[in-house]
């Protein structure tokens, strides 16, 4: 599947985000894929459909307080488990609201549109118990969100008997959704100086941060646009994928998979 119509809308979002985090003195970073492919290809790792951006939780929460100043709602939405209550995922997303997704084995009722994803990276404790007995915590309630709004349900029959969630499920699941933040955000006025993104898809030790690694940072072409990455990246990268500049095999280069693309009332895929 061609890439680039989806990654010309990220790069729109991109810079919406850079606009705002500029304007309001927010710093933020690539991490993950966006960060590998920042360093190795300059913009895009080809077969990679979307952007990761990483904020410390003090920004991730200014950036909620202060977006819909700058947001066009005709084009964009700010998706957090506040502002759509069947998304059920810790982290928030920028979508552009004249796009619309499928993801294959995701379906859900969230609202959906071509996205950027913004992860908070919260203070974890030195004590390894102490970090145990929060990730376990966090993906207790996050497991259950994830189970009420019916999240990662395969696309079948018996899908559609699903309905809409009452007033009293979404209110059991708001509790759950301030249950698991107030567990990633437990040692929010410690002194520690340890960060991790709680909702990474990787290993747990993958996407633990220091404060130097989070707040020095630098500015690298990413396409056509200027971004931010962590001073320390090659580090990070190091930490995450071992030799980061070898590409993967062949057959591992292959996007997510999405079952349907819309953009501006144009069927992609």
């Amino acid at each position: 599947m061609p890439l680039t119509p989806l990654h010309q809308v990220e790069l729109r979002l991109m810079r919406t985000v850079i606009a705002i985090c500029e304007a309001e003195n927010i710093d933020y970073f690539l991490i993950g894929g966006s960060l590998l492919g920042a360093i190795r290809h300059h913009g895009f790792i080809p077969w990679d459909d979307d952007i990761d951006i990483g904020m410390r939780r003090r920004d991730y929460q200014r950036f909620i307080a202060v977006a819909s100043r700058h947001l066009d709602p005709n084009k964009f939405f700010l998706q957090t488990g506040a502002s759509d209550p069947d998304y059920a995922l810790s982290y928030m997303k920028l979508l552009d609201v004249n796009t619309y997704i499928e993801e294959r084995n995701n379906v859900n009722n969230a609202f959906k549109g071509v996205f950027v994803d913004i992860f908070p990276f919260d203070k974890i404790p030195d004590d390894e118990a102490l970090r145990r007995s929060q990730m376990l915590h966090y993906k207790l309630a996050d497991a259950a969100i994830l189970l009420k709004l019916n999240y990662r349900f395969v696309k079948t029959p018996l899908r559609n008997l699903i309905t809409k969630h009452t007033p009293q499920q979404l209110a059991e699941v708001n509790r759950y959704k301030l249950e698991r933040e107030e567990y990633m955000r437990l040692y929010e006025q410690s002194d520690s100086r340890t960060y991790k993104n709680l909702a990474s898809q990787y290993d747990y030790e993958k996407e633990i941060m220091t404060y130097q690694e989070l707040t020095e940072l630098t500015v690298v072409p990413f396409e056509d646009i200027q971004v931010k990455i962590p001073s320390a990246y090659d580090t990070i990268l190091a930490r995450m994928y071992g030799d980061y500049m070898q590409l993967p095999p062949a057959d591992k280069r292959v996007e997510k998979h999405l079952n349907k693309l819309i953009i501006d009332n144009h069927e992609i895929l």
